[in-house]
C-alpha cells in the first residue's frame, strides 16, 4: 500500500508508544515524532540498555539519523501541520493527560485537517474497548467493561466515541484499535482480532505495535475498528 513512508507518530513517548517507535526504527521506517519537549525524550532503541524507571519516565538526550523530533502539542492545529509534513501515514498511540479536559476529538480534528492539507490517506489509531460501532456483539466481559468506563469516565468515554464518528465521517483511510488492558512487557503471544467482541482480557504492547505498523500495507481494516488482544 506504502512504499517507503515517513510515519508521523504521535503518543511515542507514552507506554505504548515508546515500544511502536521501537519498531518502527527496527522496521527501517522514517519517522516525525510529535513531543511537548524533545530535550526529555529517551529514544526506544535503547529501551534494553536503560532502567525500567528511565524507559517509562524518559530523561535522556537521544538521537537517531531516522527520527525527527518536532516540538509541538496535539491541541496545536499548526503543530500537528507540521509534523506530518512530508508524511505518507499517521499513527497514534495518544494517551489522556491526568488533570486535562479529554483530549481525543480534539487530536483527530487536528489530524484529519493535516492529512487533508498535505494529501496523507492512512491514519491509525487506538483506542479502548469501551467504544461503540454498529458491528459490535459485545460479549458479557466487554460490556461489563464498555459500561464500567461509561459510568467513571463520562467525559472521556464520550469523547473517544465522538473520534470514532468523526473518522466515520471522514474520507480518509482510517483503523481504529480497540484494546483491553495494555501490558508493558518483552513478551510476545498469539493475538486473536475481532470486529464483535474483544477476544482478550489484555495485549502485549510489542504485539501491539507489530500489529499497528502492519497496517501500513494490509488494507483488511481500513475504516474499521477492530479489537485487539492475546488469546
Amino acid at each position: 500500500m506504502l512504499s517507503n513512508p515517513t510515519i508521523a507518530v504521535i503518543g511515542g513517548t507514552g507506554k505504548s508508544g515508546q515500544y511502536l517507535v521501537r519498531e518502527l526504527i527496527q522496521q527501517g521506517f522514517s519517522l516525525r515524532l510529535l513531543l511537548r519537549n524533545p530535550g526529555s525524550f529517551v529514544h526506544p532503541k535503547e529501551v534494553g540498555n536503560l532502567p525500567a524507571e528511565k524507559v517509562v519516565h524518559p530523561h535522556v538526550n537521544i538521537t537517531h539519523p531516522i527520527v525527527d523530533l518536532v516540538q509541538g502539542d496535539v491541541r496545536d492545529p499548526d503543530a500537528v501541520e507540521q509534523l506530518c509534513h512530508g508524511c505518507q501515514a499517521v499513527i497514534s498511540t495518544l494517551g489522556q493527560p491526568k488533570g486535562e479536559p479529554s483530549i481525543f476529538s480534539q487530536a483527530t480534528r487536528h489530524i484529519l485537517g493535516a492529512m487533508a492539507k498535505w494529501s496523507i490517506r492512512r491514519y491509525i489509531l487506538i483506542t479502548g474497548l469501551n467504544v461503540d460501532t454498529p458491528l459490535d456483539k459485545k460479549g458479557p466481559a466487554t460490556q461489563a467493561g464498555t459500561n464500567w468506563m461509561k459510568e467513571h469516565y463520562p467525559e472521556t468515554t464520550s469523547d473517544k466515541q465522538l473520534e470514532f464518528e468523526l473518522l466515520r465521517a471522514s474520507s480518509v483511510d482510517w483503523t481504529l484499535v480497540r484494546l483491553p488492558l495494555i501490558g508493558l512487557t518483552e513478551e510476545t503471544g498469539e493475538i486473536g482480532i475481532s470486529l464483535q467482541d474483544c477476544p482478550g482480557n489484555g495485549i502485549h504492547t510489542i504485539d501491539l505495535a507489530r500489529f499497528l505498523i502492519r497496517q501500513l500495507e494490509d488494507a483488511q481494516y481500513i475504516k474499521q475498528a477492530p479489537f485487539l488482544a492475546n488469546i
